[in-house]
């Protein structure tokens, strides 16, 4: 069985900034209180560490500053001092794409070679951007093409943070808006990767893209999503208080083995349950369940009824997800017929069951699409310490 064991934090600091191994500490993907610690680090006063942090945090976070020459609000003699030891580096972009709908895709590369992809899907006033967890991913899910990629490594805190980064700069959304007419009003963790499986670094991550004085996007714009690391929801729930959505796809443990192997080691009863006791739902902050529509495979009004009877009681909503075809999958998409057979039953019962639009086909960023061609093999040439 595939070893789903929790991957160890690995912090921002803990590898170098850029190719060429450049020594100065990236400063994104540090909170308040680390920008503090690293600022002492380098000699800076104790009685001012507190006030500098913070004005760091602002430029870097609220105002989105590239490097330090932007911060015009200090001294120019501390921003050449801050240069000499710190860098605010983004990761760099190997490939941006823009679907015919206006989805866009950024193919984002990392200091050690390897990438992972971002994708923002515009509506007409807001916006979704998803956000990757890990290099590859370790669930092999059947119907997925990211879990046709094995895991190369976790995303460190900067690597999850400059993601949001690098989309609100190709979005000129800064400073950080204030009202409500945003386009990237929204994240969700459904990127490549399990984000319960590098809680750790998502953790932090999504606490610097909260704080109200720098990203500040609300927990209640937060989605995570989760293929069912069920140890992880509940503490999830209790610190991020983020919305959650679960990868359900089958209604039964024979079929979700196969489609989500994951259930193997975390059966759709313990699923359920921690469904039912995950902190942050309430009618109002509804569990979202994600489910792919397979042709012949899950799609029958049998197990639409069966899945009503699942989520009883549980205050949530259904997304049907129609399949995005990638090369060499042997599944296809269920019929519409059997699309609005299955919505309907659901709808009847109670549950709100929308039926997503597939979106960015054509440049591969809709749901389940997303891969990249690092390998694990590239990793150990490079001699970088990465999460096994």
């Amino acid at each position: 069985m595939t070893d789903l064991a929790i991957q160890p934090e690995v912090r921002a600091t803990d590898r170098p900034h850029a190719a060429g191994f450049d020594s100065r500490v990236n400063l994104i993907g540090l909170d308040r209180q680390e920008m503090a610690d690293a600022l002492l680090d380098a000699g800076e006063r104790p009685d001012k560490v507190k006030m500098r942090a913070g004005q760091l945090f602002h430029w870097i976070y609220e105002r989105g500053a590239r490097d330090f020459d932007a911060m015009t609000s200090i001294s120019k003699v501390w921003r050449a001092d801050l240069a000499d030891r710190f860098v605010v580096g983004r990761p760099d972009i190997s490939v941006a794409q823009q679907s015919s709908d206006g989805t866009r895709k950024w193919l984002m590369r990392f200091p050690d070679g390897h990438e992972a992809e971002a994708v923002h899907i515009p509506e007409a006033d807001r916006g979704a951007l998803c956000v990757s967890s890990q290099v590859g991913c370790t669930l092999t899910c059947s119907f997925c093409h990211t879990g046709t990629q094995k895991l190369v490594r976790n995303l460190t805190p900067g690597e999850i943070v400059g993601q949001v980064m690098i989309a609100r700069d190709a979005l000129a959304e800064w400073p950080s808006p204030r009202d409500g007419n945003r386009q990237l009003s929204n994240i969700v963790m459904m990127g490549m990767g399990e984000p319960l499986l590098n809680y750790d670094n998502v953790s932090k991550a999504l606490k610097i893209v909260m704080d109200e004085r720098g990203i500040a996007i609300s927990k209640r714009r937060i989605t995570l999503s989760t293929s069912g690391v069920v140890p992880m929801m509940k503490r999830c729930g209790e610190d991020l208080q983020v919305n959650l959505a679960v990868s359900l796809h089958a209604v039964n443990d024979e079929l979700r083995d196969v489609l989500v192997p994951i259930n193997r080691k975390h059966p759709l009863k313990e699923l359920i349950q921690a469904c039912r006791d995950y902190p942050a739902a309430n009618n109002a902050r509804r569990i979202t369940f994600e489910y792919v529509m397979l042709d012949g495979i899950n799609d029958s009004p049998a197990e639409a009824r069966e899945l009503v009877r699942l989520i009883s009681g549980i205050p949530a909503k259904v997304n049907l997800i129609p399949f995005n075809p990638w090369p060499g999958v042997a599944y296809s998409c269920s019929s519409p017929k059997a699309i609005r057979k299955f919505a309907e039953i659901v709808n009847d019962a109670g549950y709100s069951s929308p039926v997503r639009m597939p979106r960015g086909r054509d440049i591969m960023a809709a749901c389940g699409q997303l891969k990249t061609e690092s390998e694990r093999g590239r990793r150990e040439k490079t001699g970088t310490a990465a999460a096994q």
